[in-house]
């Protein structure tokens, strides 16, 4: 089964540290070169003939083989060919009318930033270009250019030191290791991809499951079997996100006719993307880390078209598309989940907002801000409720939280636990003595 280590990396001086640095802008560079030329021959621009199949990848990759050295440079193309690949992927289903997944028109593959406003420094190491060795002192070392090796009078293989310890550690093959510069928190991360043996286990006991919603409100709700329910705060996050966006449309329209950005405007969308992204990023660890200690195996998400259906309006939609960008949220979580050997099942949750945990209806109910309420009695936090009736539907058995939800504010670095979650600190209680209370929800806000 295939799992993944993700980790801290640390060059061992600042030599390393600068050729790591000049490593990874160089694959940025590459990747941008590559990226252009296909680019301008999909828009049949700036004299490219033929289809973006047709870049000089050949030429490109002696360009840079000297600084990544050839194995590294072939698999940068290759990585942006798989973007390619799966933009064009995506692009069918946006245009089978059959096929609901993809709701937004699809965009072709990014760049990477330039040289004067920064780049993203990332680059993909080949499976045999690099050797992980786990212990006290765990390291990594990756194979770099000639061209580096006689600017810093380095042996060619970079040493880096691993912060932390792998999930996987006892895997039998690994994978292409994705490796850069995390600006958020002025670290470099890896990310290895492993093949390990279907009888290793880290928590052999785990069948427990959990389902999210992804609230209008609420970034995600989560109930678990285990009687545990979470929520993720993301009022404050939304505002800022839409703040920027603002001052975004407000620089574009004093700018001058014919164009459509600025070095201003796009350090602002990269701060943007940045700051959403990190909080995702840990938003997905910290759920998934409080889930394998809970022994969930499982966990449900649904799918985009019923946010959309049961949740539409203008505001929502930005919240769902643009700002928490659901589907690369989804992507995220299952990339996480997969090294805590955890998967991740996309069902339908159509109407789980709107049913009632303690009658059944749909259309009587009506939901306020975070509040659902119906005229059978019952009043509870909209998402939670969702998340725990999604959970139900697909376990087909009746979920009891055991205790108050654990609520979670994001401070620019991690999630905390709110002050309001009145958490009980006492030994969890035995699900068989706990009942629901009929006139409140079992997640009460």
């Amino acid at each position: 089964m295939k799992r993944t280590n993700t980790f801290a990396v640390r060059p061992l001086s600042d030599t390393g540290k600068q050729l790591l640095r000049d490593l990874l802008d160089a694959s940025a560079a590459l990747w941008n070169e590559v990226n252009y030329q296909r680019l301008m021959r999909y828009n049949d621009e700036g004299g490219f003939e033929g289809d973006v199949w047709d870049a000089d990848t050949g030429r490109l990759e002696g360009q840079y083989k000297g600084v990544l050295g050839a194995s590294t440079a072939q698999q940068v193309i290759r990585k942006n060919s798989e973007a390619w690949r799966g933009f064009f992927d995506t692009k069918n289903k946006y245009h089978d009318e059959s096929n609901t997944s993809v709701t937004e028109h699809p965009e072709p593959p990014g760049f990477r930033g330039n040289e004067d406003d920064g780049r993203i420094l990332k680059t993909v190491i080949r499976n045999t270009s690099y050797t992980v060795e786990w212990g006290e002192r765990s390291r990594l070392e990756i194979l770099v250019g000639s061209d580096l090796k006689d600017r810093y009078d380095h042996t060619g293989r970079l040493r880096l030191e691993i912060a932390g310890d792998p999930n996987w550690p006892d895997y039998e093959k690994q994978g292409r290791l994705d490796l850069w510069y995390d600006e958020t928190d002025n670290t470099f991360r890896a990310s290895q991809p492993v093949t390990v043996s279907d009888e290793t286990r880290d928590t052999p006991l785990a069948s427990e499951k959990a389902a999210l919603d992804i609230g209008a409100n609420s970034l995600v709700a989560c109930t678990t079997t285990t009687g545990e329910q979470y929520l993720y705060e993301g009022r404050e996050l939304f505002q800022r996100f839409r703040e920027t966006t603002r001052e975004i449309a407000r620089l574009q329209s004093k700018l001058e006719e014919g164009r459509y950005s600025s070095e201003r405007i796009e350090r602002l969308y990269r701060k943007r993307t940045r700051r959403r992204d990190h909080a995702q990023e840990a938003l997905c660890r910290d759920l998934l880390e409080r889930l394998h200690s809970e022994g969930v195996d499982t966990v449900y998400i649904g799918g985009l078209t019923d946010v959309l259906e049961t949740h539409w309006s203008v505001k929502t939609n930005a919240k769902t598309h643009n700002f928490w960008a659901f589907k690369q949220f989804t992507e995220r979580l299952a990339c996480t989940a997969e090294e805590y050997g955890i998967s991740v099942e996309v069902r339908s949750e159509a109407w789980t907002s709107q049913e009632c945990p303690q009658c059944g209806s749909t259309d009587r109910t009506t939901r306020h801000q975070d509040t659902l309420t119906c005229p059978c009695g019952f009043e509870g936090h909209a998402d939670l409720t969702a998340s725990e009736t999604f959970l139900e539907r697909h376990t087909e058995k009746a979920v009891r939280p055991m205790a108050r939800p654990v609520r979670f504010e994001w401070d620019d670095h991690e999630w905390s636990e709110s002050p309001h979650s009145h958490r009980p600190k006492e030994q969890r209680t035995d699900p068989s003595t706990v009942h629901r209370d009929g006139n409140v929800a079992s997640g009460g806000s």
